[in-house]
Parts: structure tokens; C-alpha cells; sequence
């Protein structure tokens, strides 16, 4: 596959500069003073779907041929990527049709449906519902839309990290959750290429390893996914991400359930923001390397605030 290069982020960036407002980043005192050092959030969670991956769905969409719009596009999701598919769909009045796992969080989903995409449970798992839906786009001929494995998409996402980097130029170190690994991939294309020195650290679940199993053993694999943070819920590694973190992610980090609670309580006490539990990730990590972080401008991605409220209902009872 064609690995995005930072050209391609310039000109995902001006796709998108119509359609999408530039996200703050944000420091806050009490933040600072729990990690001991600067921290800046890049808030994702005020994109119009709550999410970073819009970003991705309208660099896509917008480059569809005609013939392709006219056949629709399809995708599977636990929530934040089939919104931003179905964003980018309607506003290029395009046919999406949206595959979840039997159970998907309930706010997720009412917004893809809002966004007038159809929306398709099926599986109990990310994994299940990917695999059915790729057999729907074969069988009708949809125009598939990957969550990883997508050029377009990883130099769409790559612009919160070019946006960090233009309203921060001393950032050190950024930190983002992984789930596929597409907003990490798309750091490191524009961190590696203004300055090498910038460190990328990703961050994913223990519960639902697959993506840094993967990146630690420099091989596709498949890992248990039980995760409650759908962000971070995938059991099978992407390649295309998987690729450009090979090359250029410098670490990679688990965390355990009740840090990314923790995190999420955190967000909201301190930084007076929702952050769902995938986008808290990237504090839980910052706050376990709080020593070898000291003294550094760190960035993180709040990559979205999709949270249930059952998710939170349990972040508060358990990490309050």
C-alpha cells in the first residue's frame, strides 16, 4: 500500500480547512502540576462528530470519483469512525452504510444514524463486524472504507498532529492512543518529517493489545479485544499503520483499565473537558511516565469524547 507522505498531510490539510474549524490546545495548571511537567492537550473531542477520524473521512470522501460515490461507500465501526464516514458521506451527498458490533455504544450510533447513514448491527466485536462487512461490499460492490488501511484516511487524521506542531513548535514528545493506529501513524509522518528529534508514543489498552503485540514483534497478530474503551477495541493489527509505526514510532505503551478511569475522571476535574475513554489514554500514559517526561513539552490527543454514560457512570465510581 502507499505509504502517505508529509505532502499528502499539506494537501489533506487544505481539503479539509473548509469544511472543519481548527481544534485548541489546551495547557492546564492542575494537569501540569499531576505530571509534572507541560502538558498540552489537543482537544478532538470538539470535531463536530467528537472525534479525530473526521479528519480522515473527509480527505477520503472528497477524492471519490463520481462513479464511486454513485455506488456508496460502506465501513465498520465501534462508533467514531463510522461517524466520520457518515459526516463526510452526507456532506458530499453520498450513500454510507455503517456495520457495528451488536451492542455498540447507543450514543455512537444514534449519531451515524442522525447523519442519515444505515446503520447495520452485526457480531458481537469490531472484528466480526468488519469481516461481515467486508463480505456486504463484495457482494453489492460498496466502495469499502477501511479504518486503517487507507492511504487518504492516515494523511487526513496526520493534520491534528501538523496543527499541534504549528501551535507548539517546542513540543518534545506526543502522545497518542492507538487503536488500528491510524491517528499515531500520521504523527509520526509529520513529527519525523519537521523534526526528527520529536518523540511518538503511542498508547493502547491491555486489555485489547493487538496493535502493540503487533509493533512489538514486527508482525501482523491477533490479540485478545476487552477493552471497554472502543477507541482502543481492536483484536487484529492493521498493516498500513502498522508499517509507518514500525519505522517511526520510538515506544509504545499498555495501560490498564482502571488508569484510562482514572484518566477520565482526571479530565474532567482538571481539564473541565469530557474525554472518552480512548481519549483519556494518552493522560493515563503521560501520567505512568511522568518521571521520563519531567522537564519536556509533551502534547496529547484527547481523540475524541463519545463516552457513554454508562462508561462514565463507571469511570466516576471507580476512579472518582
Amino acid at each position: 500500500m502507499y505509504i502517505p507522505r508529509f505532502q499528502d498531510v499539506l494537501q489533506a490539510q487544505r481539503r479539509i480547512r473548509p469544511h472543519l474549524a481548527r481544534t485548541p490546545l489546551h495547557s492546564y495548571p492542575a494537569i501540569n502540576a499531576l505530571v509534572g511537567t507541560t502538558l498540552l492537550i489537543k482537544h478532538e473531542n470538539y470535531q463536530p462528530v467528537g472525534a479525530f477520524k473526521v479528519r480522515g473521512g473527509i480527505n477520503l470522501v472528497s477524492q471519490m470519483s463520481a462513479e464511486e460515490r454513485a455506488r456508496g461507500v460502506i465501513s465498520a465501526s465501534t462508533g467514531n469512525h463510522g461517524q466520520s464516514v457518515a459526516y463526510a458521506a452526507r456532506l458530499f451527498g453520498v450513500k454510507a452504510r455503517i456495520i457495528v458490533p451488536e451492542g455498540a455504544n447507543p450514543g455512537k450510533v444514534a449519531a451515524i444514524r442522525g447523519m442519515g447513514a444505515e446503520v447495520i448491527e452485526h457480531g458481537a466485536t469490531f472484528d466480526q463486524a468488519k469481516l461481515y462487512c467486508e463480505s456486504l461490499a463484495q457482494e453489492h460492490g460498496y466502495r469499502y472504507i477501511h479504518s486503517g488501511d487507507e492511504p487518504l484516511l492516515i494523511a487526513g487524521v496526520a493534520t491534528e498532529a501538523l496543527e499541534m506542531l504549528e501551535d507548539a513548535p517546542g513540543l518534545e514528545v506526543i502522545i497518542v492512543p492507538i487503536g488500528g493506529g491510524s491517528g499515531a501513524a500520521g504523527a509520526c509522518i509529520v513529527a519525523k518529517t519537521i523534526n526528527p528529534a520529536i518523540r511518538v508514543i503511542g498508547v493502547q489498552s491491555e486489555a485489547s493489545p493487538a496493535a502493540y503485540e503487533s509493533w512489538r514483534q514486527h508482525s501482523l497478530v491477533t490479540a485478545p479485544n476487552r477493552t471497554f474503551a472502543e477507541g482502543l477495541a481492536t483484536g487484529i493489527a492493521f498493516e498500513l499503520p502498522q508499517t509507518i509505526m514500525q519505522q517511526s514510532l520510538d515506544d509504545f505503551l499498555l495501560v490498564s483499565e482502571e488508569e484510562i478511569m482514572w484518566a477520565t475522571v482526571r479530565m474532567i476535574e482538571h481539564a473541565h473537558t469530557l474525554a472518552e475513554p480512548a481519549g483519556a489514554s494518552a493522560l493515563a500514559a503521560a501520567y505512568r511516565l511522568r518521571d521520563e517526561l519531567s522537564g519536556k513539552q509533551v502534547g496529547i490527543v484527547c481523540s475524541g469524547g463519545n463516552t457513554s454514560l454508562e462508561h462514565l457512570k463507571r469511570a466516576l465510581s471507580l476512579a472518582s
